[in-house]
């Protein structure tokens, strides 16, 4: 890539984030998702930031404007009613619960790590708006830690939907243990925006809409759902992003003279929860079957968060190795050599943007530059040939899902151009 094409592609990335920007908050991506996504959201704060300080605030601040009274921050607010996509604020049935119409589950927790970021691109500018939300991030954390939280201290998800990463693998034995009955008829409107095989199936639609259905009718109770939990899986995408927001909240409180005992025992406890997530005879981090006890036995992307988390682990550096040598791309979201791999369908093989900036920024900060900075060279390069496609094939590169996408336009301006961090 040359130096006008690198500023080529910087200027595109924030035409995409303002295209996307609806006053406030972000849309991943015109039509296929028109709402405001948790994760999504603080992806686009962390690019925003690399040039318009105000904007990069204003969207944490939007996002926490949905948290629950119970500290949950939802993983969709529905600003609006759109009619073109399936499930909307009708059917999670969530009026009355929180401020603003939403989802009745979270997402990974990175909005921390990424208002860190925000706060010390300029922290004299950012300190009352910090301070502001300090209050928010500690209770949506404590609410992971209460009512997602394994006796051994991993982070569990209750809906495949809570990780972000859909239909991975990781689901499919619990998935398998849900009989649907009852879901009816219904028109997912994603397949109208994007090719069917590149998104989940309908038995795996069935059940996303019946475990909504589920907790509609406990009124989104926590209590009450936790009493016989259909879903239960033990994920290292939470663990991971926890474990790395609760360190980064540990920091903002301690700089505003603030108490972080609280925060540093449930760092504490992610820790030791960690080892429940490695797999007793393969030796690399996978997600736990609660239900059942076992494994997953699947190394997905997530798997290698580990470092993102301040986690170093010589058996995953065996494994990252093994990883970046199977591709000239960024890692997959499941081993290829994995019989479940599906290079184009979501989860099951794709590779993300914002996943491998997370692995990558973990790898540079546990001294593996070398990892680090190959990770940080071959998704530049993926997106400067491919575009800014929600995901992309992991062995050919190409593009994926919804285009235009506001986190892959994030990541560039923020980790992936040549030109992030001097502009």
């Amino acid at each position: 890539m040359s130096g006008l094409d690198n500023i080529s592609l910087d200027e595109r990335a924030r035409a995409i984030l303002r295209a996307n920007d609806r006053g406030g908050f972000t849309l991943p991506t015109e039509g296929l998702y028109p709402y405001q996504w948790n994760w999504d959201s603080a992806f686009a704060g962390w690019g925003f930031a690399s040039f318009d300080l105000d904007r990069a605030w204003q969207e944490l601040e939007s996002l926490f404007s949905g948290q629950w009274p119970n500290g949950m921050v939802p993983h969709i607010l529905f600003r609006s009613d759109d009619p073109g996509y399936f499930p909307g604020p009708t059917v999670w049935g969530t009026q009355g619960i929180g401020p603003i119409p939403s989802s009745g589950i979270s997402q990974p927790p990175v909005a921390a790590t990424a208002i860190r970021a925000i706060w010390q691109a300029d922290k004299a500018a950012g300190d009352a708006r910090l301070r502001a939300l300090l209050p928010g991030i500690k209770a949506w954390h404590r609410w992971f830690m209460d009512w997602r939280r394994t006796p051994e201290g991993a982070i569990f998800v209750t809906h495949p939907w809570e990780a972000g990463r859909d239909n991975t693998a990781d689901w499919d034995s619990a998935m398998a243990m849900i009989e649907p009955a009852g879901v009816g008829d219904y028109t997912r409107r994603d397949t109208a925006h994007v090719n069917a095989e590149m998104r989940p199936t309908k038995a795996d639609y069935d059940r996303y809409i019946w475990l909504v259905n589920r907790g509609r009718n406990m009124g989104w109770d926590e209590a009450e759902m936790a009493k016989d939990r259909p879903f239960a899986v033990a994920d290292p995408t939470m663990t991971f992003i926890l474990l790395r927001a609760n360190r980064d909240l540990s920091h903002m409180l301690a700089a505003h003279g603030m108490d972080t005992a609280e925060v540093d025992g449930w760092t504490m406890r992610l820790e030791a929860g960690c080892a429940a997530l490695r797999h007793p005879e393969l030796g690399f981090f996978d997600a736990v079957n609660l239900r059942t006890g076992a494994h997953t036995g699947h190394l997905t992307s997530a798997s290698f968060l580990c470092w993102y988390a301040g986690l170093d682990d010589a058996r995953m550096r065996a494994a990252v190795t093994e990883g970046l040598a199977s591709s000239s791309y960024p890692l997959p979201s499941l081993a290829v050599d994995s019989p479940h791999f599906d290079g184009m369908r979501y989860w099951r093989g794709p590779t993300w943007a914002m996943v491998n900036m997370m692995i990558g920024l973990g790898l540079a900060d546990m001294g593996l530059a070398a990892e680090a900075e190959l990770l940080r060279t071959r998704t530049g390069e993926m997106i400067a040939q491919h575009g800014f496609a929600e995901y992309f094939h992991p062995q050919t590169g190409e593009p994926a899902g919804g285009g235009t996408f506001t986190w892959t336009a994030a990541v560039w301006l923020a980790w992936a151009s040549p030109n992030a961090g001097d502009m």
